[in-house]
């Protein structure tokens, strides 16, 4: 259980590192048809529905690849 926290830690590290130097090319990300934002007076909220679902279906199809292999 230990290395599969510490290899999960390694790649969401190395995706965040990955996001934050190639920012502009992402800025579309979470600014999708379906992603739910409301600013009302006091409170804000935001549901980024589509963006979850897209990175859903591409960790599913990643995680399928590497299983065969």
């Amino acid at each position: 259980m230990g290395k599969i926290l510490i290899f999960s830690g390694i790649i969401l590290l190395l995706l965040g590192l990955f996001i934050s130097i190639f920012e502009l090319k992402f800025s579309w990300f979470g600014n999708l048809i379906g992603d739910f934002k409301y600013d009302g007076g006091k409170f804000k909220i935001y549901a980024p529905i589509t963006s979850m679902l897209l990175i859903s279906i591409i960790f599913t199809i990643l995680i399928n690849f590497f299983k065969k292999f």
